[in-house]
């Protein structure tokens, strides 16, 4: 096998791979909306968080115990990190799926590209480039579509539907996680997963005990076991190691604009297994998105990937969606 088809063959594994972890990720809102009713929202969340950080850690245990000397330095990062990525952004995003179609919630996603960039300017003075910013226009009238209904007289009212507003906030809240994560100390990828694993859990923890004090109680059975499972196990552990393995194979720029084909993957999911209807709405919001991520692909393409635009593969995803 010559130099350029091996290659050209590992290429293709990494994009294998991305589109995965889409399917995996997407499938996090899924399990998320088709077990609303038997789990309340905290407790799945930290359900979740807790099984994943017990799975890791007989792997993170030495690897935080080397990095210790940087964790004690950077723990206040560490912690804000942990607190918006996993306790926050999951909260929010499980809430809003009791209240919204799971097509609707990915869909919504497709506003983080917009989202980070106001955040890298307003934070760090980043600029974005023309190209980035049509994509994110486009992407974001598609959301608005879809948001409203496809209808003129609602997004005059601003008129948002409970669970869309929720969604719509997970986002803000994931965008923000996003831009900061440049701020991620030198530590190693196992310990920073495995410690803002554990304070997503440890934050989550008074909450779930609330709902259960409320009379929120998970109603166990097959499909409950088996959606904390997917989502510990596939959605979190499984698709953040095949995503840092793609990026090193592809580069973080096509990493990181394969997230934006989420939406789409989610979309059409929730019609195949949850029965959602997709209406003309949805599609005229997707042909936007869609239009969004071809300019947004065309734009990542011009960066080069050690650029200073471009982050580096680990700080792409710490935790998956």
């Amino acid at each position: 096998m010559t130099r350029r088809s091996s290659a050209s063959s590992s290429l293709l594994r990494a994009y294998a791979m991305l589109a995965l972890v889409m399917v995996l990720w997407a499938g996090n809102a899924i399990v998320g909306r088709a077990i609303r009713f038997d789990v309340p929202p905290l407790t799945f969340g930290f359900g979740r968080w807790l099984l994943a950080t017990l799975l890791l850690a007989p792997w993170s245990v030495g690897a935080v115990r080397r990095d210790w000397p940087e964790v004690r330095r950077h723990w206040a990062v560490i912690a804000g990190l942990g607190l918006l990525g996993i306790a926050l952004f999951n909260s929010l995003l499980y809430t809003g799926l009791h209240h919204s179609t799971a097509a609707t919630a990915t869909l919504i996603s497709a506003s983080v590209p917009g989202f980070v960039l106001a955040f890298n300017r307003v934070l760090f003075g980043e600029r974005a480039r023309p190209a980035q910013l049509v994509a994110v226009v486009l992407a974001c009238l598609g959301v608005a579509v879809i948001v409203f209904q496809g209808e003129l007289a609602r997004a005059l009212r601003l008129d948002l539907g409970r669970g869309e507003l929720v969604v719509l906030g997970s986002s803000v809240v994931w965008s923000l996680y996003t831009a900061l994560l440049r701020l991620r100390p030198p530590v190693s990828p196992v310990t920073f997963v495995a410690l803002t694993f554990l304070v997503g859990t440890m934050a989550l923890a008074p909450f779930a005990w609330a709902e259960w004090r409320a009379g929120l109680v998970v109603h166990w059975g097959p499909g409950v076991v088996a959606a904390y499972g997917y989502v510990a196990v596939l959605a979190s552990l499984a698709a953040y190691f095949l995503f840092n393995a793609a990026a090193m194979r592809a580069g973080s720029a096509v990493a990181g604009q394969a997230i934006t084909l989420l939406p789409l993957f989610g979309a059409v999911l929730s019609a195949l297994v949850l029965g959602e209807q997709l209406h003309l709405y949805h599609l005229w919001g997707m042909a936007l998105i869609l239009g969004g991520i071809g300019l947004g692909a065309f734009a990542a393409g011009k960066v080069r990937p050690d650029s200073p635009t471009g982050a580096p593969p680990a700080a792409r995803l710490e935790d998956a969606p």
